[in-house]
């Protein structure tokens, strides 16, 4: 193999592997700011959100038990009667019991982080709103706020 062929190969390489090491972005000729919107939550929606998972969270604790109750006193008659069964549902169980109150503090979780993201939020508004006044006191408009920019 000649120098010269080896050095077109490795240039080669190189482009490949530039191609392929490309981030996931807006092409460079677009402008390079974003014009989309990626995600937007209305408070109301995030309410809702924290509801159904603190709903969930109910319907887990109640349903998800359910059985827990029979399937110990099972697990217990049969290690009682000598069978291996026994031990095995007894694990069974507690492997639920586990798995059920995991899920159960996940629900919780992420009940709790959307009421506080709200309330937070909340708090920002009340922030931003409050916060922008002129020297006499009265509430800043936006476009008053643009001339300062200017």
């Amino acid at each position: 193999m000649a120098w010269e062929e080896w050095e077109q190969l490795k240039s080669e390489a190189v482009e490949r592997q530039s191609v392929r090491l490309r981030l996931n972005q807006l092409p460079a000729d677009a402008g390079g700011g974003c014009t989309q919107v990626d995600l937007v939550v209305h408070d109301d929606q995030l309410g809702k959100l924290g509801n159904l998972a603190f709903e969930l969270r109910e319907r887990l604790h109640v349903d998800g038990d359910f059985a827990r109750p029979s399937t110990f006193t099972a697990s217990v008659d049969l290690f009682n009667d000598g069978l291996d069964t026994g031990s095995a549902l007894l694990e069974v169980h507690d492997a639920w019991n586990s798995q059920l109150q995991t899920l159960n503090e996940a629900c919780a979780h992420i009940s709790n982080h959307l009421d506080f993201t709200r309330a937070q939020h909340s708090k920002d508004d009340a922030h931003v709103e409050t916060g922008m006044h002129n020297a006499a006191g009265d509430l800043m408009t936006v476009s008053r706020i643009n001339d300062y920019f200017q």
